[in-house]
C-alpha cells in the first residue's frame, strides 16, 4: 500500500448496491459472462441483454465458507503444507424493489404466475385454479409488441401483466422460454395442464398500450420474440411457495456505483437460491416508516456454484 502524498487514498465510496441477473443455460450449464475488461461499457441504467436490472439492494454480504487446513510434520509438528477443504461461498442481500424476479430469487423454487380465472368458475387451487382461455400470439409479434388480430387485443387492458409462452404438451425436463422456470418430471405431476408453462414462465410483461390488432409492452419480454405457437394469459398475482424439487440458477453481477471514481463489481457466473442449513432464515424484513406503516423488503440468500475459468483451468 502506498503512502505517497501524491496518490489519493484508494477508498471506494458508494451510496448503494445494484443487482443484475441473467439466466444460466440449464441444458449446458453455460452462464452469462461478465468480462471485467468491458466493465466500462456496462451501462447501469440500460444493461446489455440478457442482463436484467433488479434495482437497489441493501445489507449486501458475502461469506467465504471454504476452510483451509494444515499438514504438520516433524518433532515439533511444524506446518509443512496447506490444503483447502470443501469450497463454499454465499451471498445475502435485501431487495428494495418487488417484482417477479425478485420474488423468485427470494423464494428459490418454482415461482408461480396466478392466471386470471375463467368467468365460468372451475376448480380452485392454492396457486390459481382454472384460468381464462389463452389468446394465441400471431406471426409478426416481437419482444415488445404482441400481435393478436383485429378486436382480440381488447381482451387485455393497459396496466395488466401478461404471461407469454407455449402450451404444455406433455414434455419432461426444463420448461419456460428463454429462462428455465421449472423442471417437469412427468406430465402427471402437472396434471397435463396446457397452461402450466404460462403458470411458471418468466416471460411476463406489462401492457403499456393497446392498438387495433396488438398490445405494446412497457419492456421487451426476457425471452425475446414469442416462439411460434405461443399464447398469452393475464397474470393477476404471483405465488411464492416453500419446497419443490426445482433449483434456480442465475448469473449475477452486484455493482457498487462509483461515488469516488471507481466501480466495484462482484460477479458470480452461477448462483442458486439456497438459505443454507443453519438456524432460521428471514424471508422478508419489515422496516418501520412511521406507525402503522412499514416497508417490506425481500431477503435473498444464494449459494455460489462452480465454474471453470478458461484462463487458468
Amino acid at each position: 500500500m502506498s503512502t505517497s502524498p501524491l496518490r489519493a487514498a484508494m477508498v471506494p465510496v458508494t451510496r448503494q448496491m445494484r443487482a443484475y441477473f441473467a439466466p444460466v443455460n440449464r441444458a449446458t450449464e453455460a452462464p452469462t459472462i461478465f468480462d471485467p475488461g468491458l466493465s466500462g461499457t456496462f451501462a447501469l441504467d440500460s444493461p446489455p441483454s440478457p442482463w436484467v436490472d433488479l434495482g437497489w439492494i441493501e445489507n449486501f454480504e458475502r461469506w467465504y465458507d471454504t476452510p483451509a487446513g494444515v499438514v504438520r510434520s516433524g518433532a515439533k509438528t511444524l506446518p509443512a503444507a496447506q490444503f483447502r477443504g470443501p469450497v463454499e461461498a454465499r451471498v445475502g442481500f435485501d431487495f428494495c424493489e418487488w417484482g417477479k424476479l425478485q420474488m423468485a430469487l427470494a423464494g428459490g423454487s418454482e415461482h408461480m404466475n396466478v392466471l386470471a380465472p375463467a368467468s365460468s368458475g372451475g376448480s380452485p387451487a392454492p396457486s390459481g385454479g382454472t384460468p381464462a382461455a389463452a389468446v394465441a400470439v400471431l406471426t409478426g409479434s416481437t419482444a415488445s409488441e404482441l400481435v393478436f388480430g383485429t378486436g382480440v387485443a381488447s381482451a387485455f387492458a393497459v396496466g395488466e401483466l401478461i404471461a407469454v409462452d407455449l402450451d404444455y404438451a406433455g414434455q419432461v425436463g426444463y420448461v419456460g422460454s428463454g429462462i428455465a422456470a421449472a423442471y417437469v418430471s412427468s406430465a402427471a405431476a402437472v396434471r397435463e395442464d396446457p397452461n402450466y408453462v404460462r403458470r411458471v414462465t418468466f416471460n411476463v410483461g406489462r401492457v403499456a398500450e393497446i392498438t387495433a390488432t396488438s398490445v405494446i409492452l412497457e419492456q421487451p419480454l426476457l425471452a425475446g420474440a414469442p416462439a411460434a405457437g405461443a399464447a398469452a394469459q393475464v397474470v393477476i398475482a404471483f405465488v411464492d411457495r416453500e419446497g419443490g424439487s426445482f433449483f434456480q440458477e442465475w448469473s449475477a453481477l452486484f455493482v457498487a456505483e462509483e461515488e469516488s471514481g471507481g466501480r466495484v463489481c462482484f460477479y458470480y457466473p452461477r448462483l442458486s437460491p439456497n438459505p443454507g442449513t443453519g438456524g432460521k432464515f428471514l424471508r422478508e424484513d419489515f422496516t418501520l416508516i412511521a406507525k402503522p406503516c412499514s416497508a417490506i423488503s425481500l431477503r435473498a440468500s444464494v449459494l455460489a456454484l462452480p465454474y471453470t475459468d478458461g484462463n487458468d483451468g
